[in-house]
């Protein structure tokens, strides 16, 4: 065979896994679809369903594929690792107390987005969260800019479930009373059972809630447990994107790409206050230009007229002139009519902006609106 030949040859794509609790989301009737690099459950009784049982009581999702990892310093030094990896994000790490969590994102040199990520100081070492369909190559990039010293592992012992809704924290609170003493965007070592479990009071719904960290091994019997109580059902992935679409949540591949940064993402709350005079991360000069100027476009939530939902790649017109493209979009079941996000010239994304959305060979009625579509509802104290 010539090196030609072997070059032209088709790649094979390696064969979906299956997550430590295939068997139970099958058990409980859900529909598997490859994801991420997984089998994963889309749904169980239908995305609508799960989607207002989650809005009114608790769902029970598995994002055990999300990446799950750590650093720490030499001799576990925690400020090592936190000061080396605020060269590549832009938010402050080494504030983090123990305990505290914070939203981020994963620039490349040129200050593009690889990633948004969840960093928590556990009090032992600084954990990551990342997005499952781009953690192998963030592992890759961590490794590639941290400094050697710095030693990253990547948990995939671990299982992550996610408990969202209002009836959440009472449905925890019978396994783990404690736990309900967390607020939003906190985290604390527990047990249940004899079962240790990382707990944080976070979640991608907009709905109060917490993501659990377990051994793979204890997941199932952790999952039946929750969802024996009356308040909590299995929910898929289908009614996780169109919850956190109503949540104005961005979605990385979608909404959020290498080619993106934070200012036109519209997440300078990312960009920590300190750091944006200061720097020392990778694409500030980029950044600091777009706060000074503004990007040509902006991430904007879309409200259209009718029934019809615009789909990711549909474009946006203002009168006969294309001025974005929508990156998220669907049915909304909770608002009852269409929402989505895109990137919309600066010039048209002031809030009320009345502009079209081209959809199956017609033009719809649309207008800029405030996100989050369907207000959070995040715990933060009493």
């Amino acid at each position: 065979m010539s090196a030609q030949e072997s070059q032209d040859e088709p790649e094979i794509e390696a064969a979906p896994e299956a997550l430590a609790l295939d068997a139970w989301h099958r058990a409980h009737g859900a529909r598997m679809v490859p994801f991420a690099g997984y089998e994963m459950p889309i749904q169980y009784e239908g995305i609508v369903a799960e989607h207002d049982w989650t809005r009114s009581a608790a769902g029970l999702f598995d994002v055990s594929h999300m990446g799950q990892l750590t650093l720490s310093g030499p001799d576990g030094d925690i400020g090592a690792a936190a000061e080396a990896l605020e060269a590549l994000v832009p938010g402050l790490v080494s504030s983090l107390k123990p305990g505290r969590m914070r939203y981020s994102l994963l620039l490349a040199e040129d200050g593009g987005i690889l990633d948004d990520l969840m960093i928590t100081n556990t009090g032992e070492h600084i954990a990551l969260v990342v997005n499952g369909a781009c953690k192998w190559d963030d592992i890759a990039f961590l490794r590639e800019h941290l400094p050697d010293e710095i030693t990253l592992t990547h948990h995939d012992e671990q299982a992550l479930l996610a408990l969202q809704g209002p009836e959440a924290v009472g449905a925890l609170g019978e396994l783990v009373p404690s736990a309900a003493e967390l607020v939003f965007m906190t985290g604390g070592l527990y047990e249940w059972d004899g079962i240790p479990l990382w707990i944080s009071r976070a979640g991608y719904t907009g709905e109060d809630g917490f993501e659990i960290s377990v051994r793979a091994e204890h997941v199932e019997k952790l999952a039946t447990a929750l969802v024996d109580d009356k308040r909590v059902k299995p929910i898929g992935l289908g009614a996780r994107d169109s919850l956190r679409l109503e949540a104005g949540l961005p979605l990385y591949g979608h909404d959020l790409t290498a080619e993106i940064d934070p200012v036109s993402a519209d997440l300078t709350f990312a960009l920590s206050k300190k750091r944006r005079e200061s720097g020392g991360y990778h694409g500030h000069d980029r950044i600091g230009a777009a706060l000074k100027d503004g990007p040509q476009s902006y991430r904007v939530g879309l409200v259209l007229d009718g029934r019809l939902p615009a789909r990711e790649g549909s474009e946006i017109f203002a009168g006969d002139r294309q001025v974005g493209t929508v990156t998220s979009g669907g049915f909304s079941p909770t608002l009852g009519h269409p929402i989505a996000m895109g990137y919309v010239d600066a010039a048209h994304t002031e809030i009320g902006t009345a502009l079209e959305v081209q959809v199956r060979n017609k033009r719809l009625p649309a207008r800029v609106a405030q996100m989050p579509f369907v207000q959070h509802r995040y715990f933060r104290g009493s």
